[in-house]
Parts: C-alpha cells; structure tokens; sequence
C-alpha cells in the first residue's frame, strides 16, 4: 500500500443517493431495493433481530435465572488496616472524611467496616456496618463505635 492512497476515494460529506433516475444511474428501475419481497415494499420496517422467517436466534436461546443486581444495596468495605494506614491516633472516622480520602468513592448505600488487618490507633468510627472481628479489634485498641442508620 502507498501511503498516499490511504485517504483516496473517502468523501468527509458524501451526496445523498438518488435513487430512481433512469437505469445509467445504477440506481434506477428497482432503486436499489432488489426484486419483490417485504424490503421493496413501502412502508416496511424489519425490526432487530428479525432473521428471514426463522426463529430468531434470541429466541432460540434459553433464558434461564434471575439477577437481583440493580436493586441490590451498594456497599463500600473499610478494612481496620486501612484505616490504620490512612487516619492518625485519636482522630475521628465518618463517611465525610472517607470519602474526602478516597476510600469511600462513588454513590453507595452502606459503608461497612472489616476486620482485616490490625489496628493499634485509637480511633472514633461512624459507619453503618461493622463485622464481629473489626469491632473487637477497635474496640481493644480504645476506639469507639458509631453506627450510622
């Protein structure tokens, strides 16, 4: 390939095509439409999917089960040793300063805080949710909880 051919031949603003003005047009008699049938016709709109009279290929395949995704609560999970790492000792934890760090991101419905890690600081956490082990862990280090409804 020559590399000044590459853009040969493409128009940026094509003409329309003008259909049924006489046979040296190369668009004329059926205009393009092809001989009988539902697509030379006026008036017709074959729908997506539509496959010649067959059985559609989405109806062939089975469709089976259920997803409750989209209403399904969002929830953002806080390990303690995330928290460790990201909040100094004495200082308070809610879903403001979360999401002012970037551990909270997005629209979510519940933060939730877990148990992975270790956690010396003491810490102030307002949240929705704690796990048994992340409230143990706080709690041994001093921290208070706060459950947010």
């Amino acid at each position: 390939m020559i590399i000044s051919d590459v853009h040969t031949g493409i128009k940026k603003n094509k003409n329309r095509k003008r259909v049924g003005r006489g046979v040296g047009s190369g668009h004329g008699k059926t205009c393009g439409r092809g001989h009988k049938g539902a697509g030379s016709r006026s008036g017709h709109s074959k729908r997506i999917g539509f496959a010649g009279g067959q059985m559609p290929l989405f109806r062939l395949v089975a469709k089976r089960g259920f997803n409750n995704n989209a209403f399904a609560k969002k929830v953002v999970a806080v390990n303690v040793g995330t928290l460790q790492k990201h909040f100094e000792n004495g200082s308070e934890v809610s879903p403001e300063t979360l999401k002012r760090i970037g551990l909270a991101k997005g629209s979510y419905d519940f933060i939730k805080i877990l148990g992975d890690g270790e956690l010396t600081s003491k810490l102030t956490i307002k949240a929705h949710r704690f796990s048994k082990s992340a409230q143990e862990k706080i709690e041994a280090a001093g921290g208070k909880i706060e459950v947010l409804s």
